[in-house]
């Protein structure tokens, strides 16, 4: 095979690695998504030394998580004067981080020397890149089946199983057309497998949740108020009774429940009592979840969802415990105090203590909820990890840290496979879009888009049975990536012997 030149190899796998991001939010082009793998792994099959395909790797890497993550620049504009010269570092040190779980798979899969190593490298690469560090699973390479028939697989193997079947399928392509009739052999086999995906009937369990007139009604209150003017003193009050208002609007049918967005309420739950019966008014003896934060005991803060009751009384709080590093909270926070990095948190620079965990919380009248404050909603294992299942998702966010862009798309579309994995509905508000209601299959059946101020009343959607991805986990495919290393390691320390 004829060399490729240094610069040239890089170029393409930038080009490569910016061409599979399309097939992600709000792009959605998957075909190029996948042209996009298959040169990854061309480009692989053309390395001699494990060091070649390491630095193929990352840079492959690095124009893939350039594209998918650029909408990591807009919090460091929302005030531009200060933090705005930090962006362009922020998108290039993240990408070039994140690149390097990539490298590594690429140079392992060329150590081992055989192409269908890398498909096991590179989803162990994305599994690594979840769990290490808090875990950072923003685009996982399984989401660009989003709205594609195999986003519905994720059901059964999760999206890190995805994840390891679109290698996997990218892979035996470019194998079987070396040989034409390999390849005819596996068209004919994934042609009607593809087809009954696409058509939605893999299983009798995914086939219809009926008719949803009957079902409890759910008004989702969409502020919109932009990041440099939410805690603006001015804006607060506006922004305050912007949201009285939505949530005394008269409709045709009352609703069962109305939900504020993520940190709504400009006030301490600690001294909000007059807050809190000023909303219970506007509710009418409705009950309303609202994001809000709170003071410990230890003078501690945290970002927390509370649930008033209809009689206007605290029922239930729920305290944010998967925490975004530096944005609200510092990581290794007493060295950083010393040396003045606080900054970058939340809460004057000192950031939110972490909750106890996801649990279910009840909600009167619509069963029980598992409530998900912004970023918890991109860990799917976390999302699935509770003992006892609830009867729907809900999630309050502020994505205008995120921007008009890229960002909040991304960040709705994981959403929805956080459905798709647990055959459950998913209710979101966010502060300026996207809020919608979710079914069970992960489609929207309704919402408010970007940048809109407003209100949403629709029903709840029926949940499905229990998945068999809501039952194992990532357990499964976790033990298959490792039985796989083990006997590629175990066979090259036998070849090598």
């Amino acid at each position: 095979m004829q060399q490729i030149k240094t610069w040239q190899r890089i170029t393409l796998a930038l080009l490569g690695g910016a061409l599979t991001g399309l097939g992600q939010a709000p792009f959605g082009l998957v075909w190029l998504a996948l042209i996009g793998l298959a040169g990854g792994f061309w480009l692989f099959q053309t390395t001699v030394t494990t060091r070649q395909a390491g630095w193929t790797g990352w840079a492959f890497g690095v124009g893939y998580f350039a594209l998918v993550l650029n909408w990591i620049v807009e919090p460091f504009l929302v005030e531009p004067e200060v933090y705005g010269w930090m962006a362009p570092f922020a998108l290039i040190g993240l990408a070039a981080g994140m690149a390097l779980f990539w490298a590594l798979a690429f140079w392992l899969a060329r150590w081992q020397g055989r192409g269908i190593a890398l498909v096991v490298f590179w989803a162990g690469a994305e599994v690594l890149r979840s769990v290490i560090l808090t875990g950072f699973p923003w685009g996982l390479l399984g989401y660009i089946w989003l709205d594609h028939g195999l986003d519905q697989m994720a059901a059964y193997i999760g999206p890190h199983g995805l994840t390891l079947l679109t290698l996997f399928g990218v892979w035996a392509m470019l194998a079987a057309a070396r040989h034409r009739w390999r390849l005819l052999m596996v068209l004919l086999v994934m042609a009607p497998y593809a087809y009954l995906i696409k058509a939605g009937n893999i299983s009798a369990g995914l086939s219809g949740l009926g008719a949803d007139d009957d079902r409890p009604l759910v008004r989702l209150v969409q502020t919109n108020a932009p990041q440099h003017e939410k805690w603006d003193r001015e804006m607060i009050p506006v922004f305050f009774d912007r949201n009285l208002q939505f949530t005394a609007a008269i409709s045709e049918k009352k609703p069962d429940l109305v939900i504020w967005p993520e940190t709504s309420v400009p006030y301490l739950l600690n001294s909000a009592e007059g807050a809190l019966e000023v909303i219970a008014g506007a509710a009418e003896g409705v009950p309303v979840v609202l994001g809000m934060q709170r003071r410990g005991d230890a003078g501690q803060y945290y970002n927390s969802l509370v649930v008033l009751g209809a009689d206007g009384a605290v029922a239930d709080v729920y305290d944010k415990s998967h925490l975004v590093p530096f944005g609200e909270y510092v990581p290794g926070g007493w060295l950083a105090a010393k040396l003045g990095l606080n900054g970058f948190a939340a809460q004057g620079g000192f950031g939110f203590e972490s909750g106890d965990g996801l649990r279910p919380i009840g909600i009167p009248g619509l069963g029980r909820a598992l409530p998900l404050i912004c970023y918890e909603a991109i860990f799917p294992e976390e999302v699935g990890g509770v003992s006892e299942r609830p009867d729907w998702l809900l999630q309050i966010t502020n994505d205008a840290w995120f921007g008009n862009l890229t960002g909040p798309q991304q960040h709705l579309a994981q959403a929805r496979f956080r459905a798709i994995e647990q055959g459950l509905p998913m209710v979101r508000a966010a502060n300026t879009g996207i809020s919608a209601v979710i079914d069970a299959r992960g489609q929207i059946t309704a919402m408010l888009g970007l940048g809109v101020a407003g209100y949403l009343d629709a029903p709840l959607p029926r949940a499905l049975p229990a998945t068999p991805y809501s039952r194992t986990g990532d357990w499964p495919v976790f033990l298959l990536l490792i039985l796989t290393v083990t006997v590629v390691l175990l066979k090259r320390r036998a070849v090598s012997g």
